[in-house]
């Protein structure tokens, strides 16, 4: 089985430094975008496994990104970061389907956890 390619979307550089970092450190490929725009025109979009991204972004909010994402039918699983999180956001994100929703700052164990499961779904075709 191949490594995994990992999007990582946040418009906050520190962020998506550090959440590649932490990825490369486990073994993951990662790709890294400042914006859902430029993601979207990544050429390899298709090869992506699992996108991280920040909720709030100027133009595309994160969760504009997801539903461009299913409305292009593709079904790669989502996890969200935010340093805003609430109750309401939460509900928004997971009821648009996102595997994960995770405020920042969080635990790198806890992204890496959130991932492998997303991961894991994504390759039992959805089913745990």
């Amino acid at each position: 089985m191949s490594t995994p390619l990992i999007s990582v979307v946040d418009d906050d550089a520190s962020v998506r430094a550090a959440t590649e970092n932490l990825l490369k450190s486990r073994g993951y490929i990662v790709q890294t975008f400042a914006s859902a725009e430029d993601f979207l025109r990544s050429p390899r979009l298709n090869e992506t496994a699992c996108v991280i991204s920040d909720l709030q972004m100027p133009v595309m909010s994160g969760l504009d990104l997801l539903a461009e994402m299913r409305a292009r039918g593709h079904g790669v699983p989502f996890i969200f970061i935010t340093a805003f999180p609430n109750d309401r956001v939460r509900a928004s994100a997971l009821d648009a389907g996102a595997i994960g929703f995770l405020a920042k700052p969080f635990a790198g164990h806890t992204l890496i956890e959130c991932l492998d499961a997303a991961l894991q779904e994504n390759r039992d075709g959805g089913h745990t």
